[in-house]
């Protein structure tokens, strides 16, 4: 399939959006924290900063496709743990909503869970389905991300999907395995209307396993890659975090610069660096934070919350393997990967506010 536009939900600062533009495939990001739309509009792309519960495909009236990764903190680990307490609750919404129940019904009853972010995550099926019912006109493809205590609420979606004649594939995905140099579990979701069979993408790179050499594993897949490789210009170094240990000083994380990274989250600022004898050297930078995400190293990072934005986003080379699958697409070719390696800044995007426009004057710029 060929793409027209893809409209992003809880778009960030651009990861999808970035691997998008890339292949050639125009977007419109939905956000509403204001320094990821900061960053996403040094970057040049078409923003609208605002609440997706307010907005809907009839705003978006030029895109076939649907992105979205809702946020995630009411589901990870690192997180309280609401949504994940709330998982049964959310399951049953959907099946409410594919129900076709009263929208005010189904509003008024999230407006109940412990935390309201929870109910963010049924966002992508509401838009996907009144796509289908007010606008007659059902997306071509959808690609949803979290992380992978969403894994239920995609199988869900993804039979709900099934009904509405789209082939779809969920799972997870381990980033590594796709020339990311960081390893980083997501439960991704991709559908595509017809009965032509989809598929996540396959692995491209052997997977991380710690004390085993790149060399060892699968002979078809390339050597994972390596934070050295990422970063290039700094010698042999460890990196120290807390990631996974639950707070705990004595457990804490420990990569070395010839592996991939850790998981980059939001206290990607906070990790220690040192040498090999142990001497403190400087923490990562924002470009050196983006590109462990492998964002283009002159990403024009912008804001506030710099780390929490990089954390949070999408990885662009994992979103350039999963885009192709979703459009049927191949494998992306190594012109295109490398091609994430810059950004070509566009200045910055204007985009009149859907609320205060009719679809024949909305305009992107």
């Amino acid at each position: 399939m060929r793409p027209g536009k893809i409209v992003d939900l809880f778009a960030g600062p651009g990861g999808l959006d970035v691997a998008a533009e890339k292949l050639g495939v125009p977007t419109v990001g939905v956000e509403w924290d204001a320094s990821a739309c900061e960053t996403r509009r040094a970057a040049g792309l078409a923003t609208v900063e605002g609440d997706v519960r307010l907005y809907g495909p009839s705003h978006f009236s030029d895109a076939d496709v649907l992105a979205g990764g809702p946020p995630c903190q009411t589901f990870t680990v690192a997180g309280g743990g609401a949504g994940r307490r709330a998982l049964d609750e959310v399951l049953h919404f959907v099946k409410r909503m594919v129900a076709r129940e009263k929208q005010e019904d189904i509003k008024r009853d999230l407006s109940r869970l412990e935390d309201e972010r929870t109910g963010l995550v049924l966002e992508p099926l509401r838009w996907a389905l009144s796509a289908i019912d007010e606008e007659e006109k059902p997306y071509k493809a959808i690609i949803l991300e979290q992380v992978p205590a969403v894994l239920p609420v995609w199988e869900a979606y993804a039979a709900a999907l099934q009904d509405e004649g789209y082939s779809v594939d969920c799972g997870i995905l381990r980033t590594e395995e796709y020339g990311v140099p960081q390893t980083r579990r997501r439960a991704l979701l991709i559908a595509r209307q017809g009965d032509e069979k989809v598929a996540l993408p396959s692995p491209t790179h052997r997977r991380y396993r710690k004390g085993v050499p790149r060399e060892v594993g699968e002979q078809a897949l390339q050597p994972w890659r390596t934070m050295a490789e990422a970063l290039g210009e700094r010698p042999d170094f460890f990196v120290i975090s807390n990631y996974g240990t639950g707070g705990d000083p004595k457990a804490r994380g420990r990569r070395a610069s010839w592996e991939p990274s850790a998981t980059i989250t939001g206290k990607i600022f906070r990790n220690r660096v040192v040498s090999p004898r142990g001497v403190e050297l400087k923490r990562f930078s924002s470009p050196e934070a983006g590109c462990l995400q492998t964002f283009p190293r002159n990403y024009p990072w912008s804001g506030r919350d710099v780390g929490q934005q990089i954390g949070n986003a999408v990885p662009p080379r994992l979103a350039m393997h999963v885009l192709c699958a979703a459009f049927g697409w191949s494998t992306p070719s190594d012109a295109q990967l490398q091609s994430l390696e810059t950004w070509e800044h566009r200045g910055a995007a204007q985009m009149t506010d859907p609320h205060n426009a009719s679809r024949a004057s909305m305009e992107y710029v």
